[in-house]
């Protein structure tokens, strides 16, 4: 695994060019087409978001790659991401599979949103020949979500994180897509048999599609897991990262969870095989991480070729 701590923009002096060199660029301009070589972008939003909270995010990518195919799905947007996220992820493929398939053997980029990284992992493991070069998670709860946040108190009021696992782990409260990844560290066992989502994906029950959903998953070559403290959402912000709170809220790295060690769904293959960046970014809050050019040119821009 390769970690990033994004401190502030870079810049790189390069040598000046030998005159033979600027004589051969303009013909080479000519000759070679610049966007053959950048794969399809395929954006996933996060909960209460729509397509167009990736307008700037998309600009960058049309700065930077022009002519990249870029496919923004507009599904579930707003009140509507609340739904249950299997219903999302197969909503999501029925959007999705097309673009996928008219790639063919070039292969596609996802970037997905917060609770979209989540729907984008659900597509990986049950999409048996998805063609997905490069997952890049931006800012996503993937090994789910504990805390006091301004989301929690607008959905439910009455609760705290403390308690809320009585309304998250009912079957009624597997209808809302933030209870289908809600992580209690203090009721684990409850988690694991009631989880509709995130503790299946994860393979952290008995499951009869885990070796299909593991071999689905590792057909991805690149993971690239984005995240930081400032966030103020993702809670612990580590969860961006596969790290999470263990019984005394101490947060547990990700290769020290069982689900790393174990290799339940891939994970520590991926690792091991250099399929995983991590980057940590201070200072960007929750929802500026699609529209911060540092964390585009540091982070994403150069996984989009």
């Amino acid at each position: 695994m390769r970690a990033h701590r994004v401190t502030s923009n870079m810049a790189v002096g390069c040598p000046s060019a030998l005159p033979t060199l600027l004589f051969f660029v303009p013909l080479l301009l000519w000759l070679v087409d610049p966007t053959l070589g950048y794969k399809p972008v395929i954006m996933v939003h996060g909960l209460f978001d729509s397509s167009a909270s990736f307008k700037q995010l998309v600009e960058f990518i049309n700065e930077s790659h022009p002519g990249t195919n870029i496919s923004v799905i507009d599904l579930f947007d707003h009140k509507a991401s609340l739904q249950p996220l299997w219903k999302q992820v197969m909503g999501f493929r029925e959007a999705i599979y097309p673009i996928m398939q008219n790639a063919g053997s070039e292969g596609v980029h996802l970037l997905c949103y917060s609770q979209g990284g989540l729907i984008c992992r659900g597509l990986l493991e049950t999409i048996p020949d998805h063609n997905v070069d490069t997952f890049i998670s931006l800012s996503s709860p993937q090994m789910g979500q504990y805390g006091d946040t301004d989301y929690l108190r607008y959905l439910f009021p009455t609760y705290v994180k403390s308690n809320l696992y009585r309304f998250c782990y009912t079957q009624y409260g597997q209808t809302y897509s933030i209870c289908n990844f809600w992580n209690d560290p203090h009721h684990h066992d409850m988690y694991i048999n009631v989880s509709d989502f995130l503790a299946p994906i994860n393979s952290e029950r008995p499951e009869p599609n885990t070796t299909e959903w593991r071999q689905n998953f590792l057909r991805l070559r690149k993971l690239v897991l984005i995240g930081g403290p400032s966030d103020g959402v993702i809670t612990p912000w580590e969860s961006s990262h596969f790290a999470f709170f263990d019984e005394n809220e101490k947060v547990v790295e990700m290769q020290e969870q069982q689900v790393y060690e174990d290799d339940t769904f891939g994970l520590r293959t991926l690792d091991k095989r250099g399929g995983i960046s991590v980057y940590s970014v201070p200072g960007v809050v929750h929802t500026m991480w699609h529209s911060n050019k540092t964390v585009y040119k540091e982070c994403i821009e150069k996984w989009l070729t």
